[in-house]
């Protein structure tokens, strides 16, 4: 029975084979520094989409604060 771990399909044995490989060419000491370095990364990322989101937000709410301060001038 081959369970499907992630989205994309990989199974148990797929990411066993991933897992040696990272084992052969970073070795045992190198491998929390490389997983450090991409959380980093990824927590970057988000924050940076956080951001994004935040800046569409306020700007769609000053848009919306002008037009209704329009229409009440009307």
């Amino acid at each position: 029975m081959n369970t499907t771990l992630l989205l994309m399909g990989i199974g148990t044995q797929e990411l066993l084979f991933i897992i040696l490989i990272l084992l052969i060419l970073f070795g045992g000491k190198k491998i929390p520094e490389l997983m450090k370095g991409i959380g980093k990364g990824v927590k970057s990322f988000k924050d940076g989409m956080n951001g994004v989101e935040e800046n569409l937000k306020d700007t769609d709410q000053k848009k919306e604060e002008v037009s209704s301060t329009d229409h009440k001038e009307k």
